[in-house]
C-alpha cells in the first residue's frame, strides 16, 4: 500500500503559501472546489486504509490512523504508508466493533499516553472499553485497559465508542446502547450513555451520579442511542456529542451532566419498518437536541474549526455523513444551527472522521475497505 504525495495545484500554491501552510510542490494537481465560503482542494494523502476510523497528530507531521479490524498506522506526509504498528489492544472485530477511536493526552509531550476506544468480547457478547498506551516509535508499549462498559449485546452494532478530554481534564467516553434501545433509560448500566473518567479510568468525585444507588457512578449522561461524533467546544468549554438516529432523527446534543437525552422515549425518527417510537419527539424531563437530521444522514465524526486557513469557516462544525457520503458544514448561531452545506458529497466515500489539524487545515477519513486519508486546503479565490 502506498501513500500519495502531498499536492497544492499552482492556482492554490501562493493563497496557502501566504497563511503559513506548508506546501509540498508536485507534478499531479489536486482537485478543486468551491464552497459557498472559500475554494478548497481536497488532496489524497493516504489511501488503502482498511475501514479507518479515527485519527491523532502527532509532532513532526505523523498522524496516527486507526483501522477497524484492529491495525494502527503512521502516516508520514511523502512516506510509504507504515506497517501496522505493534502492541494494540485486542478488539472483537465484527460488524461496527474493532479498533476505533484515537486520541492523545492534553499532556501528552510529558507523559506519552495515547489512548484508544474499541470493542472487547466477553461475558458472551461485546462491549465498549478505553485503552491506553505509549508509543516509543516502533510499537505501543505499557498497554492497559482503563475502563470496559457494562454495556454488552451480543451483535455487532452500536458501540458509539468516540473519546475526548475536557477542559476539565477529565476523559468523556461515548458508550452505544448495542441495539438494546430500552436500557438506554436504564442508568445502572452504561448502554446509550457518555462516560466521565479521571485519566486512569477512576471515577471522579464530583460526578453526578456518584453516591446513587440508581445509577452507576461513571455516567455523565444517559439516554443515547449510537453517539460516534463528540468535540470540546474551544470557546464554551462543553462536550457535544451527535448520535444515530434510527430511519431519522440523528441528533446534535450539548451535554450537560445528569441529563437524560430521551433515546427511546423520545426521538424524531421512525422504526426501520416505519413505526413511531416512543411517546413523541419532546417530554418534560428529557433534553431535546441542539439540531437534529430528518431523514438520517448517518452522522460519525465532528470538529469545531477555529483555525486561520479557512477564516471565513471560523466558527462552523464539521459532520461526516455514512449514508450519503459527504461533509456537512454547519453554520452556528451560537447553539443554534442556521444552516448546512455539503461538501466532497459523493467524491470519495463514506465520511467516518474529520479533525482539524495542528496546522489548521482539515482532515477527513472514508470508511471504505479501500479507505483514504484527505486534506482539505484553501486555494486562491
Amino acid at each position: 500500500m502506498a501513500i500519495s504525495k502531498s499536492w497544492a495545484a499552482a492556482i492554490g500554491v501562493a493563497g496557502v503559501a501566504a497563511m503559513g501552510v506548508p506546501v509540498i510542490s508536485g507534478s499531479a494537481v489536486a482537485q478543486v472546489m468551491k464552497s459557498q465560503e472559500h475554494r478548497f482542494e481536497a488532496v489524497v494523502l493516504a489511501d488503502g486504509l482498511e475501514n479507518p476510523w479515527g485519527l491523532a497528530f502527532l509532532s513532526g507531521g505523523r498522524m496516527l490512523v486507526t483501522e477497524r479490524p484492529g491495525r494502527l498506522r503512521i502516516v508520514e506526509e511523502g512516506k510509504e504508508l507504515s506497517a501496522p504498528i505493534a502492541g494494540v489492544p485486542e478488539v472483537f472485530a465484527s460488524g461496527q466493533g474493532g479498533l476505533l477511536d484515537i486520541v492523545l493526552h492534553p499532556d501528552h509531550a510529558r507523559n506519552g499516553w495515547i489512548y484508544f476506544s474499541h470493542a472487547i468480547a466477553g461475558d458472551g457478547g461485546a462491549r465498549t472499553a478505553v485503552s491506553r498506551a505509549k508509543f516509543d516509535g516502533a510499537a505501543l508499549r505499557d498497554l492497559e485497559t482503563v475502563f470496559v462498559a457494562r454495556n454488552p449485546g451480543s451483535g455487532g452494532v452500536h458501540f458509539g465508542s468516540r473519546i475526548a478530554f475536557g477542559a476539565d481534564g477529565k476523559l468523556y467516553v461515548s458508550a452505544g446502547e448495542r441495539g438494546n434501545a430500552n436500557q438506554a433509560q436504564n442508568p445502572k448500566n452504561h448502554n446509550g450513555t457518555v462516560l466521565r473518567l479521571n485519566d486512569d479510568g477512576s471515577v471522579p468525585s464530583d460526578n453526578p451520579f456518584v453516591g446513587r444507588d440508581d445509577a452507576l457512578p461513571s455516567i455523565f449522561t444517559y439516554g443515547h442511542r449510537n453517539p460516534q461524533g463528540m468535540f470540546r467546544h474551544p470557546a464554551r468549554g462543553e462536550i457535544w456529542v451527535h448520535e444515530h438516529g434510527p430511519k431519522g432523527g440523528d441528533e446534535i446534543n450539548r451535554l450537560v451532566g445528569g441529563a437524560n437525552y430521551g433515546w427511546p422515549v423520545v426521538t424524531f425518527g421512525r422504526s426501520y419498518a416505519g413505526f413511531p417510537i416512543g411517546e413523541g419527539s419532546a417530554k418534560t424531563g428529557m433534553t431535546p437536541p441542539l439540531h437534529h437530521w430528518t431523514p438520517s444522514i448517518a452522522p460519525s465524526g465532528m470538529a469545531f474549526y477555529d483555525g486561520d486557513a479557512f477564516p471565513r469557516w471560523r466558527g462552523n462544525l464539521f459532520v461526516g455523513s455514512l449514508k450519503f457520503r459527504y461533509l456537512a458544514r454547519l453554520v452556528l448561531d451560537g447553539t443554534r444551527v442556521v444552516s448546512e452545506e455539503r461538501l466532497i458529497e459523493r467524491e470519495f466515500g463514506r465520511v467516518r472522521d474529520v479533525r482539524q489539524g495542528p496546522d489548521g487545515l482539515i482532515y477527513v477519513l472514508t470508511d471504505e475497505s479501500d479507505g483514504k486519508l484527505i486534506r482539505l486546503q484553501p486555494v486562491s479565490e
